[in-house]
């Protein structure tokens, strides 16, 4: 057993890419500003969710289904190293070869050792949250290593110096227009007069991509899940980029939260029909890649499973937030939240974002270096409707809210406040100041005045309650 599988720990030395420069608040009201990526993020999630929805809706048991889902991954949590173990034997028994890396520093080092053990000079990536979370391909130029990502969308951000900003479409900020030119130039050899329709720019994305896959001998992915019972890995995609990657490189390197592992080969039959209908609005993923250790003569002749921990058993070692370890990778909450439509993900900070980075990436880092992500949302609720496993997000976000370090002025009011209702004669004495309020206005006094300078004090009330029952007791 690792020693590092559920034990509190501090945020480890290496996060990657889960910090941002600067607090929501902030890079928030600059994506504000920007007219066009408002439009872009306004048009993809609704399109996105139109879509969503009308394939839900077809399916009679999803409520079924999504309990199923959120019983599997609560049942994974409660015995996670355990499964891990298993996870590696199998996986070893399968000719495959396991590394445990505690973070970021450890799994980028194990990976670049591994490639400089083949004596490859490049490698080519299936699209991967995990590896973008510990700063992979920034780890890989630093050792001479070229990452190429194979993905489309994750291409389009690679070629324009960019950033993701989203879970699933990492490119949903850019138009064609933006994309056409980024193509036209990044892109060796492209043909000038490339058009911005989907399929040129698909073809163009092709043919740069076509001999990648045909001379590159290594390649990098995620696992969207892996099966404990039987060491298989699974990767789910759209294009079929990644089935190239998973099955022409003699060697196979998979980075892998430890978080998805899954018990048995039955459950994974339900996320393969939750993950299409609440990610992509597909009744089924296009390409459902799965692989278990080496098979002779089929595949790649190394396979190598990175379980990364980056912070997750601390979250593990919280009964609240651990939930925030039950997520899939859908960004159904990204498309149906009305914070992350207006301001994008690259507001978050983090490459996880949206409700269930703003619950996630805090955790993964200590809460105090994140501490306004939690409160990058108004609580609607819309994400936890979503969530096809049934993710509290909005119970998660109260409950990091609290942990957060608060201005010293705020947290003497909530002090005084707290003393006063434990004493019953100083919060009688409240309650009386309370009604001068309707006499003296609807604005706080300084520093007080900042809370309702946008908005009205609520009106307090012509009667307490202690005055109500007075009346009632005295005349009963």
């Amino acid at each position: 057993m690792r020693t590092f599988l559920g034990m509190p720990t501090t945020a480890p030395a290496g996060v990657g890419h889960l910090r941002g420069d600067e607090p929501f608040p902030a890079a928030a009201r600059k994506a504000l500003g920007d007219a066009q990526l408002r439009r872009n993020l306004r048009h993809a999630t609704t399109t996105i969710r139109a879509k969503s929805g009308a394939v839900i809706d077809e399916v009679p048991d999803w409520a079924e289904l999504r309990a199923a889902g959120r019983a599997i991954k609560a049942d994974t949590m409660a015995r996670l190293p355990e499964l891990l173990e298993q996870l590696e034997a199998a996986v070893t028994a399968a000719g495959g070869v396991v590394h445990w890396a505690a973070d970021a520093v450890e799994a980028n080092r194990i990976v670049t050792e591994l490639v400089r053990a083949t004596g490859a000079d490049r490698v080519m990536k299936v699209k991967s949250m995990a590896t973008q979370e510990i700063g992979l391909n920034e780890a890989l130029e630093a050792a001479g290593i070229e990452p190429v990502e194979t993905d489309l969308a994750e291409l389009i951000v690679q070629l324009g110096n960019d950033k993701p900003s989203h879970i699933l479409v990492p490119a949903i900020h850019r138009n064609r227009a933006e994309i056409r030119e980024i193509f036209r130039r990044e892109m060796p050899g492209v043909d000038p007069d490339l058009t911005d329709e989907p399929a040129a720019l698909a073809a163009a994305a092709r043919r740069h991509l076509r001999q990648t896959f045909l001379s590159t001998k290594v390649a990098v992915s995620g696992a969207n899940f892996a099966v404990a019972e039987t060491g298989t890995l699974a990767v789910v995609e759209s294009e079929g980029n990644g089935r190239m990657c998973l099955t022409l490189p003699e060697t196979l390197i998979t980075v892998m939260g430890i978080e998805k592992v899954i018990p048995t080969w039955a459950d994974l039959g339900v996320f393969l029909q939750l993950l299409p209908r609440a990610s992509t609005g597909e009744r089924m993923n296009p390409y459902t890649s799965m692989w278990t250790g080496v098979t002779p003569g089929d595949g790649p002749r190394q396979v190598h499973l990175v379980l990364l921990d980056n912070g997750r058993s601390a979250v593990l070692a919280d009964p609240v937030g651990r939930q925030a370890l039950h997520c899939i990778r859908c960004s159904a909450c990204l498309n149906v939240c009305p914070v992350y439509e207006r301001t994008g993900g690259h507001a978050y900070g983090s490459v996880y974002p949206g409700p269930i980075g703003a619950v996630l990436s805090p955790q993964l880092t200590g809460v105090a270096d994140n501490a306004s992500l939690p409160y990058a949302s108004s609580l609607c609720g819309a994400c936890f409707d979503a969530c096809p496993v049934l993710i509290d997000i909005p119970s998660i976000l109260v409950h990091l809210r609290g942990q957060a370090p608060h201005p010293r002025a705020e947290a003497a009011a909530m002090a005084a406040a707290a003393y006063t209702m434990d004493h019953p004669r100083l919060y009688a004495a409240a309650q009386r100041a309370a009604g001068l309020g309707r006499v003296a206005g609807r604005a706080l006094p300084p520093p007080l005045n900042g809370w309702t300078a946008s908005r009205d004090l609520p009106a307090a009330p012509p009667q307490t309650f202690r005055q109500w029952w007075a009346e009632r007791g005295s005349g009963s």
